[in-house]
């Protein structure tokens, strides 16, 4: 049984490195703290050497996402039980680790919405110093949502091979699960489209006044806002979507339900109505989720052969 510490970071591509670092240290709020050899540009919201990875790309999209296991035998056992299973794995190659500051990492293709996971158990600490917040208080990288075409498959495979736990569900429209024992209410979630795809990335904030003041930050610096501020009725987080500068969509949110590791409440399912995503019923603006390519899982894992 899979035991997970957080979501660890999530590596997205984007198509003006420094036009997303401008707006993710600038705007968003995260703090530099590497460039790569090979120009990936490295930020971050907590003691990690880094919770979101920024690489350049033709196409803007998800690159890959990092989960940080409890230690390194967890690690072990699970690459081992996805091998025997013929799920595609393969360790990262240890020059890539020492590049991200992380100890032994091995990835999977996610064999229904062809996203790359990473699983690593040790990351370093910055130089030893906290994240410094500047304008908006951000408390860690929150979640990340992934569309999918193969739902029920999706879910299935997360929740019998990787150990998420449901802790709600939009019934057939979104799941939204959290990687064991880590208490936060989602730490991913799937929802059902016609293609893959990143839905979209949260970080989690520790004022309801970070809300606010980035309404009013946005607005003057023309970032566009797609949906909210509204309350999500499954973890009663309050939320604000917007737009990077390549479209892909970015979620603050604060407050979310947590969950004891043993005795949790079971997951509640959902009517799969506007009321069930949002209780304040704001209006959605269709560029929303419009942006995100999963990057070819094929060309990942012979890039790294």
């Amino acid at each position: 049984m899979t035991r997970y510490v957080k979501l660890g970071y999530v590596a997205l591509n984007v198509t003006d490195l420094a036009r997303a670092r401008a707006f993710y240290e600038s705007l968003l709020g995260l703090q530099w703290a590497d460039t790569g050899a090979d120009g990936s540009i490295a930020l971050r919201c907590s003691h990690d050497h880094h919770n979101l990875l920024l690489y350049p790309a033709v196409a803007p999209g998800l690159k890959r996402i990092g989960w940080e296991l409890e230690n390194d035998d967890e690690r072990d056992r699970l690459f081992e039980r996805l091998a025997r299973s013929g799920r595609q794995v393969w360790e990262v190659d240890p020059a890539e680790c020492a590049a991200l500051h992380q100890g032994p990492s091995f990835r999977l293709v996610e064999p229904t919405t062809g996203a790359v996971y990473e699983f690593y158990s040790t990351i370093r600490e910055f130089s030893g110093q906290p994240y410094q917040p500047t304008h908006t208080k951000i408390q860690r990288l929150g979640h990340v949502v992934l569309k999918t075409a193969h739902y029920a498959e999706t879910r299935k495979f997360l929740t019998t091979e990787l150990n998420f736990r449901v802790s709600d569900e939009i019934d057939g429209k979104v799941c939204f699960l959290r990687c064991f024992p880590n208490p936060f209410h989602h730490t991913l979630a799937i929802g059902a489209a016609r293609e893959p795809g990143l839905h979209h990335v949260n970080f989690m904030v520790s004022e309801i006044d970070d809300i606010g003041k980035a309404i009013t930050r946005f607005n003057k610096n023309q970032v566009t806002i797609v949906h909210g501020p509204g309350r999500h009725p499954p973890s009663g987080s309050i939320f604000l979507y917007f737009l990077d500068p390549d479209g892909l969509t970015v979620e603050y949110s604060f407050g979310m339900e947590t969950f004891p590791a043993e005795g949790a409440r079971k997951p509640r399912l959902m009517e799969p109505i506007q009321a069930s995503f949002d209780f304040w019923d704001c209006p959605i603006d269709p560029r929303k989720s419009a942006v995100g390519a999963i990057e070819s899982l094929v060309e990942s894992a012979r890039a790294a052969q």
